[in-house]
């Protein structure tokens, strides 16, 4: 679905969810302004017990001059609206909005889908926030959205306040979209700065001595009282601030689930996996290597732990993550092939760009793909090759022209890559898209390995990253190269079983 679908109605009423925070404010009016750039009969709305009142958010109101207008409904009341409901930043039906009746209803949501969705539904639980998702739908749209500073500084904030000042950015489209827009970097600092209550400085503090440790882990977990979720995060910072705390979680209840900040500060945990740990199948979570947090559904949570306290969950979970794993330092790994098989990858066409063909020998650039961001300096021995997925590695002039044989075809990327990857530009922030200058090649060598599908998790520190691990999920591949018993790696299963075939003795 897209917006241009919803253009039908000329009556439509954009809710956000109850005690709206700046991430349903920003997407409500990213869609108030789209709708109104159509000429229809639009409003912007939402409900609840209270109307808005931590200050951050009545500045936000305020300053851009946002026309949200406040529906008070008493129980025993149903108001009906005319042409489309639109919920956003929630789900047409949940505990957190409101219920309103509407001849059809439209959800536009950055959560995990709770019950079924109306057919007019566009939810992506994978992006930091929902002020993203109506960005992507904006631009779908040819919607001039840079002409317009205070649309782009609602969403620009709204992006902030929901991924934790930007500590818990994982997806490249919330990365695209920070950089894109044009904020005022004045009145997001006036925003920033209007965000702590002495309230909330007080809930910080009480949280702080009521923390819960794992001496065998290294490990604190702490429940904070109701507040701002950007509180989360300054507490978890200042936890890591302990000598024998080396990962924390701290976390709180919200009307329709728990927030949660995750914090890292050893290379063997990334806090952004542990993040997506500890909401697996009841929730999101990501981020960055020491940054990261997340969201947990609380009827997921009812469905699943019924009589299990969120303490107990918390710390429970933190266990079962570093009982999960084995750590491979492979400078040191003395390989053992007992019950390993042997492969051969496949000679599959991937994608190739010569780097200095994009930008100057000297350039600094940042490539993005779905597995993240990776800096490199340009120069003329410098090649990018793409995978089937979009992930993308480098590799010298020297190993591509005796490893790989150029084919004379365009490349165009599969269906199955999530993520075109990207080059920007870190001097001029110009970015450009990398497979609108690659060109097709095949492996020349035949690359033989020993492999054994993993029955637990492992990180895997290679020699050429020594700061990062390559995690190995049960079913993924461990692989060792024939050549090289020090060149250990994981590939994901299904990568492995689309690229490389069984050798038969």
């Amino acid at each position: 679905m897209r917006l241009a679908d919803l253009e039908q109605y000329e009556t439509i009423t954009v809710q956000c969810h109850d005690n709206p925070d700046a991430d349903a404010l920003a997407s409500g009016y990213g869609l108030y302004c789209y709708f109104r750039s159509r000429n229809k009969d639009v409003r912007l709305v939402y409900s609840g017990r209270s109307r808005i009142q931590k200050s951050n958010l009545r500045l936000m109101v305020e300053k851009l001059h946002l026309p949200v207008e406040y529906i008070r409904i008493a129980e025993e009341e149903t108001l009906s609206v005319p042409g489309l409901l639109i919920t956003v930043d929630c789900q047409y039906g949940n505990g957190n909005v409101t219920g309103l009746c509407a001849q059809d209803v439209a959800i536009i949501d950055h959560h995990q889908a709770e019950k079924k969705l109306t057919p007019l539904s566009i939810v992506n639980p994978n992006l930091g926030s929902c002020a993203t998702l109506v960005w992507k739908l904006l631009r779908e749209e040819d919607f001039d959205i840079d002409s317009d500073q205070y649309l782009g500084t609602a969403l620009y904030y709204g992006l902030y306040t929901d991924t934790n000042q930007f500590s818990e950015l994982s997806n490249p489209l919330d990365l695209d979209m920070r950089e894109a827009l044009n904020a005022d970097n004045n009145l997001i600092r006036l925003f920033r700065n209007s965000n702590l209550s002495l309230r909330e400085l007080e809930i910080a503090g009480i949280a702080m001595i009521r923390y819960s440790y794992n001496d065998d882990y290294e490990f604190a977990v702490i429940k904070a009282q109701p507040c701002d979720p950007n509180i989360l995060g300054l507490i978890s910072d200042f936890l890591l601030q302990v000598d024998a705390i080396k990962t924390c979680v701290v976390f709180n209840e919200v009307p329709d689930g728990y927030k949660f900040s995750v914090r890292s500060c050893i290379r063997e945990v990334n806090a952004s996996e542990l993040a997506a740990f500890l909401a697996q199948d009841i929730g999101s979570g990501g981020g960055h290597y020491e940054k990261a947090g997340g969201f947990i559904s609380l009827w997921r949570y009812e469905k699943n732990f019924p009589t299990l306290h969120t303490e107990a969950y918390f710390n429970n979970r933190m266990t079962q993550y570093f009982d999960s794993y084995d750590l491979i330092y492979a400078e040191e790994y003395q390989a053992d092939l007992t019950g390993m098989q042997q492969y051969e990858k496949q000679n599959i066409p991937l994608g190739f760009v010569k780097a200095d063909e994009v930008l100057p020998a000297g350039v600094p650039v940042t490539v993005r793909t779905m597995e993240g961001d990776t800096e490199f300096t340009v120069d003329g021995e410098l090649y990018f090759i793409i995978g089937i997925r979009g992930e993308v590695y480098s590799c010298s002039r020297e190993t591509f022209e005796n490893t790989f044989q150029i084919l004379d075809m365009k490349y165009t990327p599969g269906e199955e890559i999530e993520y075109i990857p990207t080059v920007k530009n870190r001097q001029d922030g110009n970015t450009y898209v990398l497979t609108d200058y690659a060109g097709v090649c095949i492996p020349t060598a035949v690359l033989r390995v020993y492999a054994r599908k993993l029955e637990r998790g492992v990180k895997v520190f290679s020699p050429r990253d020594k700061e990062r691990y390559l995690p190995g999920r049960p079913g993924d591949y461990l692989a060792v190269r024939c050549d090289d018993l020090k060149d250990v790696f994981v590939v994901q299963k299904e990568l492995f079983e689309q690229s490389y075939d069984r050798v038969e003795k």
